[in-house]
């Protein structure tokens, strides 16, 4: 008769089975750690910044003619932002090197071919590699007017910045505050249309700029701490004779008047005309959750990664000393609180920060947001693509701001 299988045989299957089952469970431990590393690092990604930028352009050729009949021209690769039109900076070689861009003459498939305006410092040779910048200056006395080097005192120590003037002391001051891993040379661009409406320009550095002292844990506070060095740019003004104080912030400068405007001192708010945003991070979630999505990030990570930069427990793979209040920073949901005439200029193809939060701000708030909203031009660099429309659209809204000032005047004679 048949016997039964033996015993042996039953143990081997019954110990193949546990080794299956264990190296099942091993390698999703292993994948489980490797997710939250994955997470962990997204996380710290967002919160620290940034030693270098990418430099994800390649320099294919440079030509000059030296009678100067033909334009000087630079072949760079073609990327989302070199294939729009507009007047660019280009910084190159590790950022040592700094040139200007003009008009596009040529595209073909991967190379683009632009006028090159200038090479304001290092040496521009094929074979580099660079970026593209909003930045057509690096210096505001590049365009002719008087700078006074100043420093604002903020609660992490002195922090350098540029001071331009109005013609005339009409009491009335800009502050400009830059984006995120950008630095005050960004906001140049908007002196002119402010200093001909008789502002003078407060430029300023803040915490963990390279050149401003960094905050206690040298981490991005992406406003909700950053906005304390706005309010002593405010007070500075103050000091030097403001008396009406526009702020204006670029990306996630923009999150940084934003808390500004409705956290600083009640004395000090009450000062504060508007507000005009470029590019701005209006409401974080769906700025990180765009950008998340842009990488290929899994939902699940991007969860994680703004539970941990907004949560206690965050601090652990962070490195913030504290959370960050995401959720207050979320003028969308808080627009009711928003008091300040507002300007919003972004463009519906930023690609990095996206226009959908600005579009609805704005509608929610129609008695004093307005959007001009652009297509086309890349994050921060709207004014570059379309410079008479920006400057027309500044102008128009502070002539606007003007005007109800007179008339408020008036009827408290």
């Amino acid at each position: 008769m048949p016997q039964p299988p033996r015993t042996a045989s039953g143990r081997t299957s019954g110990r193949a089975g546990l080794i299956a089952a264990s190296v099942a469970v091993g390698t999703a431990a292993v994948a489980l750690i490797g997710a939250a590393g994955f997470t962990a690092m997204v996380a710290r990604r967002i919160v620290t910044p940034p030693r270098r930028r990418d430099a994800d352009i390649r320099i294919l050729a440079v030509d000059r003619d030296p009678a100067g009949g033909e334009p000087d021209t630079i072949t760079i690769s073609a990327t989302a932002d070199t294939v729009v039109p507009g007047r660019y900076g280009l910084w190159f070689d590790d950022d040592r090197g700094y040139a200007r861009m003009g008009d596009i003459l040529e595209r073909s498939g991967e190379r683009v071919v632009r006028e090159l305006l200038s090479v304001e410092s290092g040496v521009l040779v094929p074979g580099l590699r660079g970026r593209i910048s909003g930045w057509v200056h690096r210096h505001p006395r590049e365009l002719g007017v008087p700078v006074e080097e100043v420093v604002v005192d903020t609660e992490g120590g002195p922090a350098p910045a540029w001071l331009v003037p109005a013609e005339e002391g009409t009491g009335r001051w800009v502050v400009q505050v830059h984006g995120r891993a950008a630095a005050r040379g960004e906001t140049i661009r908007a002196v002119p249309v402010f200093r001909e409406a008789g502002y003078s320009s407060l430029i300023i550095s803040y915490r963990n700029d390279p050149e401003a002292p960094p905050s206690p844990d040298g981490r991005y506070g992406l406003g909700d701490t950053e906005w304390r060095d706005v309010e002593a740019a405010v007070e500075f003004a103050v000091e030097r004779g403001a008396t009406e104080i526009v702020l204006m912030g670029w990306s996630m400068g923009g999150a940084s008047v934003l808390q500004a405007a409705m956290r600083m001192a009640p004395q000090r708010q009450e000062l504060l005309r508007g507000i005009v945003l470029e590019s701005p991070v209006v409401d974080w979630y769906t700025t990180l959750e765009f950008q998340a999505a842009t990488l290929r990030v899994p939902r699940a990570m991007r969860l994680g990664a703004l539970s941990a930069i907004s949560s206690r427990w965050g601090r652990l793979v962070t490195g913030q000393s504290a959370p960050i209040d995401l959720r207050a920073m979320d003028l969308v949901t808080r627009h009711l609180e928003l008091v300040l005439p507002t300007l919003i200029l972004h463009s519906d193809d930023d690609g990095f920060v996206p226009a959908t939060a600005s579009r609805a701000l704005a509608d929610a708030r129609p008695d004093i947001v307005r959007l001009e909203a652009f297509d086309t031009a890349r994050h921060v660099k709207l004014w570059n693509y379309d410079r008479e429309r920006w400057e027309g659209a500044v102008r128009r809204w502070l002539s606007e701001r003007d005007a109800i000032a007179r008339t408020a005047q008036s009827a408290r004679r």
